[in-house]
């Protein structure tokens, strides 16, 4: 799975019709290009394939008034929409992925209703239990990782970072149990997404070909 498709479909999700600098713009307020392989390049792709794939609709839009070039606005298509949910939900469950994938999802959890993130939330600690304890008695020696030297500590890389996933996502559960957010069917949510025109502090200020599409 690509973090690219998730991040790019939810941004026009929340705009309802963004073109590509509109994305990339958002993206970065998030710092997605920092945590994530969300870069100009990959950005401007990953809407055009996705419009090819019927997951997006391209709209042409007339040029400025100053004199700019014809942009196209993008809107998610009820196939783009069917492919934002079950990345989301699929990320959310699956702890054997990149860390990217894993942020990308935590950035559109209010799009869920409470419930059911709960639910993938509390998915996602048995799968991650599930794996520690087969990883503990097939591949961790009676005498700890120690005992296969210093690739022991492959293992025990692994094992650390299992635990402290888990340990986060307890944590998060217990913040929405107790109300933490506002979700999905609950009232107005928090979009983090920058209006046409507001700046944007994080912005790399690197300029792109595709800026202007």
């Amino acid at each position: 799975m690509s973090a690219i498709r998730l991040l790019v479909l939810g941004a026009v999700r929340q705009h309802g019709r963004a073109h590509g600098y509109q994305v990339r713009n958002d993206l970065e307020y998030w710092g997605a290009h920092e945590w994530s392989n969300a870069k100009p390049g990959s950005i401007y792709h990953a809407l055009k394939q996705m419009e090819k794939q019927g997951l997006l609709h391209a709209h042409e839009i007339a040029p400025s008034t100053a004199g700019g070039p014809p942009r196209t606005e993008y809107e998610i298509t009820d196939r783009g929409e069917e492919e934002f949910f079950r990345l989301l939900r699929e990320s959310l469950v699956s702890y054997d992925q990149k860390m990217d994938i894993q942020s990308a999802a935590v950035g559109f959890l209010v799009e869920l209703e409470r419930a059911e993130a709960l639910a993938l939330l509390r998915e996602r600690i048995r799968r991650i239990e599930e794996w520690r304890a087969a990883v503990t008695e097939h591949y961790i020696p009676e005498g700890g990782p120690g005992q296969l030297g210093h690739i022991g500590e492959i293992m025990n890389l692994w094992v650390h970072t299992a635990d402290s996933d888990a340990a986060w996502t307890r944590g998060l559960i217990d913040r929405l149990e107790a109300g933490a957010y506002t979700f999905a069917g609950e009232g107005e949510r928090f979009v983090g997404v920058l209006v046409e025109g507001q700046e944007n502090p994080y912005a790399t200020g690197e300029r792109h070909s595709g800026d202007d599409h």
